[in-house]
């Protein structure tokens, strides 16, 4: 099966971490014996980079011929749509589908595609395709692994006494509320002077395991998510959980022990970061996440590949037939 990956996120030398968990996807479809070619569209550096797409599209068509196309984000499912030789399997990743003016080009064009993946329940109901399949990004297992705590901070430098709160992501995006981990990290300092806020943005993704296994609990406060891989990451760690109901995180940490589901009240996030540090120790929630490994989510990818295939091929004969007929 050849494939064109067509995204407008995926690693750069200067933002190591942008896309990584479609590059991941990529690896572990490849390892699966997928044949697949990139086009990258860098439309947060210049969204002139979406029209240069179109034409970049076309001379790679012409170059090599493709079974089906796959598009991340709604903005690189309309570069691919640009063709109608080829089935498109687009996948949603946020909650672009029902957040923000995106949200009507998501509703307009859900129809457009062969196939839509979303990665939660949420996204699938918002956007309002019932038939859609819900697969969340797989999470590299094999990298994300529980280490000795006291070994991650002496590499990073981190203090050894302290109790770490840690967030990880783009701090400056309104939706990911900052302000709420600030105000709350603040309101447990007054009572535990050894907690400290640990803030990790833009590294390269190979030191995130590090992080995770060095600090005693993962904050997110987010408005809303699709299926954050940073839950997901932190799960494969064993590392304690605070997170508002958002995606598909309050089914990924169901049940786990240490793992707590918050308001955006900052009393309230303050409280369960309290318990997730009186845990005291590491949960079990690499075991919930295994079934979303990258061979098991690569497997289901190549499914939905393979059902956009054979409609595609059921529909194009019958096309034909219509076409010739008087």
């Amino acid at each position: 099966m050849k494939v064109l990956v067509v995204t407008n996120m995926y690693p750069q030398p200067d933002q190591p971490a942008f896309g990584v968990f479609v590059e991941d996807q990529v690896k572990s479809l490849r390892k699966l014996g997928v044949e697949v070619d990139l086009l990258f569209m860098n439309g947060k550096r210049n969204k002139l980079n979406y029209l240069a797409g179109f034409p970049r599209l076309w001379s790679q068509l012409r170059r090599k011929r493709y079974d089906l196309l796959h598009a991340h984000y709604v903005f690189s499912g309309l570069v691919a749509r640009a063709q109608w030789h080829r089935p498109v399997v687009l996948t949603h990743h946020g909650p672009e589908v029902f957040m923000t003016w995106e949200k009507y080009v998501c509703r307009l064009t859900k129809r457009w595609f062969d196939k839509v993946i979303v990665v939660s329940p949420e996204m699938r109901d918002q956007l309002g395709v019932e038939d859609a399949y819900v697969i969340p990004c797989g999470v590299d297992i094999e990298r994300f692994q529980p280490t000795p705590q006291p070994e991650a901070r002496s590499s990073l430098g981190l203090p050894a006494d302290k109790k770490l709160i840690l967030w990880a992501g783009e701090h400056l995006r309104p939706e990911k509320r900052f302000e709420i981990v600030q105000e709350a990290v603040e309101l447990l300092k007054q009572r535990d002077l050894r907690v400290e806020l640990v803030v990790l943005s833009g590294k390269p993704h190979d030191t995130v395991p590090l992080y995770m296994n060095g600090c005693d609990v993962l904050l997110l406060t987010s408005d809303a998510e699709g299926s954050p891989m940073v839950i997901k990451e932190a799960m494969a760690c064993n590392l304690p959980v605070v997170s508002t109901s958002v995606g598909d995180v309050p089914d990924v940490i169901d049940g786990v022990d240490g793992c707590y589901l918050c308001s955006q009240d900052p009393a309230d996030v303050a409280n369960k970061l309290e318990l997730a540090v009186a845990f005291g120790k590491r949960t079990n929630g690499r075991e919930r996440v295994r079934p979303m490994e990258l061979s098991e989510i690569g497997r289901r990818i190549i499914c939905v590949y393979e059902d956009a295939l054979r409609d595609f091929r059921r529909a194009v004969p019958a096309s034909a037939a219509r076409a010739g007929e008087p």
